[in-house]
């Protein structure tokens, strides 16, 4: 299974490729990761919720890979049909 600790990188460069509001969809991410072999660390997140009257914080799942697998790793979880929670192109 490609899920490994984020210590694991070392000194390598790691990126937030998606965040996932709810346990199906970080599931979903993670098996298409899996799928194509793809080394990835989850790390629980927190984030602030809101509604019209009233605002929450809640706990969400954030996906990380190496740098230079990033945009490849994007590009599959979008043809996946998971865009809600891709994270933007980090510029260098």
């Amino acid at each position: 299974m490609p899920r490994i600790a984020i210590e694991d990188f070392g000194e390598k460069e790691i990126e937030r490729i998606y965040f996932a509001a709810r346990l199906s969809e970080a599931q979903l991410v993670e098996a298409e990761l899996n799928t194509n072999g793809i080394d990835y660390s989850v790390e629980v997140e927190r984030y602030l919720a809101s509604a019209v009257f009233w605002m929450s914080e809640r706990s969400g799942a954030a996906f990380y890979v190496l740098a230079g697998q990033a945009n490849f790793c994007r590009q599959v979880l979008r043809e996946a049909g998971l865009k809600a929670g891709l994270t933007e192109e980090e510029s260098t």
